[in-house]
Parts: C-alpha cells; sequence; structure tokens
C-alpha cells in the first residue's frame, strides 16, 4: 500500500532547508531579542532577515511586515483592528459568504458588538460580482475583508479589481491570503491591498507563525497587549526561530514559484478529468488560471464524504471533505452550500489538494483507488438504491 498525502491546503511538511535554519534557534541562538547583550542582536538579525525576505516576496517594506501566531490571528488582528480604531467613522464591514471561519466568526463577533456585516454572495463558481461590492458600500463603510483564494474549491477572486474599488472609495481593503501566498504571484502594491494574512504550514514552513502585512500609515488598534515587540503593536516574546522558518519557506516559495505553478496545474489538472470520469460527478470552483493550481474538489452523488475519507485512509490516501478547521462537523460546507449545492450533494465532496512532494505516480494511484470506492459505497447507500429504482438522470 502506498502512502500518498493529498491535503496540502490543510498544513504542509516542513521543507528540510527551512529546518536547517530553524535548528541554531532553538539551542544555541536563543537570545531573547529584546535583551542588550551579543546573543540577543543574533536573534534579532535574524528576524530582521526573517522580514527583508517577507517584505521582498509581498513587494512591501520591512516595517510594514508584522509576525503573529498565525494566519487565524492575522485575521482577527486586521478585522477587530480596523474595526475598533475607525468606529467614529462607521460600523459596517464587508465580506464574503465563503471566507475562513477566522473571518466569519471574527465578524459574527463584532456583529454581537453593534457593527453591521454584510456578507456577499457568490456565484456557482465561488466568484463575488463586482457590481454588488460597489452597491454594498456606503459611507459607513471602514473595511473590506475578502479572501485572496478559497481554500475548499480554489476559486481565485479578482484581487486587484476589488484593491481598485476599495481605493476609489477609501475603504480599507483585507485579503486572507493564506492559500495564495507561494502557490500564485502576490503583489500588494500592484493589487491595491492595505493588508494581507499568511500563514507559514502553508508554504513548507513551520506551524505556529504567520504574518500580516500593514500599509504604512493605515491606523489600526492592537490585538494583543504588553510588550514593545513588532513596533509595539503586537506584545510578546518573538518566535524566533518560527519566524526564521517562515522567512527561508517562503523565499523558497518564490523562487521556485513559476516551475511550482506550472507542476502542480498539470497534476491538478490529470487529477480533475481522471475523477469526473466517475459518474454522477461535479467539480466545484473553476477551471484555469482562476483556480488554485493544487486544487481539486469533487463532489460525489449518493455518497457521504466522511465515508470516502475513512475508505481512503484505509488505501493509505490523506484527504480531506473541506477545510481543516470544520472536519470534525458534521455539517456540510458552507463554501459549498454558498455557491447553491443542495445539502444531499454538498456532503458528498472530496478535497484533494497536491503540494511539493506530489508526483504522477501519486495522481495515477488515486485514480486508481477512488474509483471502486465510490462504487462500493453507492451500493451500499439507500440513495444510489432510490435513484436507480426511480431510473433518473
Amino acid at each position: 500500500m502506498k502512502n500518498v498525502y493529498m491535503d496540502y491546503s490543510a498544513t504542509t511538511y516542513v521543507k528540510p532547508e527551512v529546518l536547517e535554519e530553524m535548528m541554531p534557534y532553538f539551542t544555541e541562538k536563543f537570545g531573547n531579542p529584546s535583551s542588550f547583550y551579543g546573543i540577543s542582536r543574533i536573534t534579532k538579525m535574524a528576524i530582521d532577515e526573517a522580514r527583508e525576505r517577507v517584505a521582498k516576496a509581498l513587494n512591501c517594506g520591512m516595517d510594514e511586515v508584522y509576525f503573529t501566531g498565525g494566519g487565524s490571528e492575522a485575521d482577527n488582528w486586521a478585522i477587530k483592528g480596523i474595526a475598533s480604531a475607525h468606529k467614529n467613522k462607521g460600523n459596517h464591514i464587508i465580506t464574503t459568504k465563503i471566507e475562513h471561519h477566522a473571518v466569519l466568526h471574527t465578524c459574527m463577533y463584532l456583529e454581537k458588538n453593534g457593527y453591521d456585516v454584510t456578507y456577499l454572495d457568490v456565484n456557482d463558481e465561488g466568484f463575488i460580482n463586482l457590481e454588488d461590492l460597489k452597491n454594498a458600500i456606503t459611507d459607513k463603510t471602514i473595511l473590506v475583508s475578502i479572501m485572496f483564494a478559497n481554500n475548499e474549491i480554489g476559486t481565485i477572486q479578482p484581487i486587484k479589481e476589488i484593491g481598485e474599488i476599495c481605493k476609489e472609495r477609501n475603504v480599507y481593503f483585507h485579503t486572507d491570503a493564506v492559500q495564495a501566498v507561494g502557490n500564485v504571484p502576490v503583489d500588494v502594491k500592484e493589487m491595491n491591498i492595505d493588508m494581507l494574512s499568511l500563514a507559514g504550514h502553508k508554504i513548507y514552513g513551520p506551524k505556529g507563525i504567520g504574518v500580516l502585512y500593514i500599509k504604512k500609515g493605515i491606523k489600526i488598534d492592537n490585538l494583543i497587549h504588553g510588550g514593545a515587540q513588532e513596533k509595539s503593536r503586537r506584545a510578546g516574546t518573538e518566535n524566533i526561530a518560527g519566524i526564521v522558518g517562515l522567512g527561508k519557506a517562503i523565499e523558497l516559495a518564490c523562487d521556485n514559484l513559476d516551475e511550482h505553478m506550472k507542476n502542480m496545474t498539470y497534476l491538478r489538472d490529470k487529477l480533475i478529468d481522471g475523477l469526473l470520469k466517475v459518474p454522477y460527478t461535479k467539480l466545484n470552483g473553476p477551471r484555469g488560471d482562476e483556480r488554485l493550481p493544487g486544487n481539486s474538489n469533487i463532489c460525489f452523488r449518493f455518497i457521504e464524504g466522511e465515508s470516502i475519507l475513512l475508505s481512503l485512509d484505509f488505501e493509505g490516501i490523506c484527504a480531506s471533505s473541506g477545510s481543516a478547521c470544520t472536519s470534525g462537523s458534521l455539517d456540510p460546507s458552507h463554501v459549498l452550500l454558498a455557491i447553491g449545492l443542495p445539502h444531499e450533494i454538498a456532503h458528498g465532496s472530496l478535497r484533494l489538494t497536491l503540494g511539493a512532494g506530489s508526483t504522477v505516480e501519486d495522481v495515477d494511484y488515486v485514480l486508481d483507488t477512488v474509483p471502486p470506492i465510490i462504487e462500493r459505497l453507492r451500493n451500499m447507500s439507500p440513495l444510489w438504491d432510490d435513484f436507480l429504482k426511480k431510473g433518473e438522470k
């Protein structure tokens, strides 16, 4: 039995080059960067180097990069920080119905505390309508938060156009780019992005470290208080090894981006085309360049996604039915419901996401393994039996 990992959207492994750079900061280079002696200066310099690497990757200034405890913290900081700092201007925030829960739950929290949130609809491929965005902005709107690329169905939003609209209307624009950075080109200046969230563990770096890019001059309140770290904006002794690892990981990702995109797109399309040969299946999200290079999400009618996952696990294949952050939920994906799928079809979703360790042999193994699993599960399904008896198409 092969062991095939196809859940790179959930997390990635740490690349050997990344781990190698991290290791000294667990042992001999352990000084607190806020101290004044030699070993502390070493760690301070390491943080500065990582910050420079992130700034180069995003095309921003070093003084616009703030290290966080991960993507969720960065999302929370961006949204709550702007809401608090600009409550005198307005209390209206705009987002979408397919955001990661780090954004959705933060917005719901703010709704309970007097803020008004508009959740934009998406079409059947997961794209927002730019006219809907324009019409939703009012004189009370202080922030638009729309994810760069969806973690479940791979839809890449028209970020540059969204940024232009926000700039014209004098509204801050934040994007959750956790899935995008390292997988597609990202340029905060060209795309008119005011704030951007990313996470180390999605780009072959360590877990527990992220970044919030904040455009210079933006007024934003702190989320965490208690110290002068990160230019007095994010208190807490720095996760030096994590920061170093993220810096190396993002450098490697950007240096190899074109080749990575080419390889992932080829494997993705081979995987999708093969899975769609199974009868009564549906691709969720768009085809082509508007989809993340390594993302596939397929619905198999008449069966449950959880049963597919258990069967795949038995065959050595790691996959998911949606976001890793909601894997314990029995409810169908909010993303699939938002693109118009009925509950009974949304329940049969399978997300297979590719990464640096993926091979043609892995894809072939999955394509050989999935069809008999689907056939077996359908033969045990009352829904499939009813379908056959009714002779529906």
